[in-house]
C-alpha cells in the first residue's frame, strides 16, 4: 500500500536502485493492468520524456535510491492525495 506521507508529487525526478539512468515521474498510484499489481508511480526517462512503448516504467517508493528533484506542491495536490488515500483505505488498495 501507498505511504502517502512519503509520495512524491509528478515532476519528481529519481534515480531506482541499482539503476544508471534517472526517471522523471508523471503518475502516482498506478496498476499494471495485466497483472493486477499496484505501484507508487509511473516514470519516464530523465530528460528524454516518454518515447512510446516500453518506455514507461512503474516503480514504488522503496526501489528509489536518490530524489534529485522534487516536483510542485501546493493546495491541490495536498487535496488530491487526501483524495486518493480516501480511495485506497475504502477499497483497501
Amino acid at each position: 500500500m501507498l505511504n502517502f506521507d512519503e509520495l512524491l508529487p509528478i515532476g519528481s525526478v529519481v534515480i531506482l536502485k541499482n539503476a544508471y539512468k534517472k526517471l522523471m515521474i508523471y503518475g502516482v498510484g498506478q496498476t499494471d493492468m495485466s497483472s493486477d499489481t499496484n505501484y507508487d508511480y509511473i516514470g519516464v526517462m530523465y530528460p528524454e520524456g516518454n518515447m512510446g512503448e516500453g518506455s514507461q516504467f512503474l516503480f514504488n517508493h522503496s526501489d528509489i535510491d536518490q530524489v534529485f528533484f522534487t516536483g510542485y506542491e501546493d493546495e491541490e495536490r495536498d487535496e488530491f492525495v487526501q483524495k486518493l488515500q480516501q480511495i485506497y483505505e475504502e477499497n483497501s488498495l
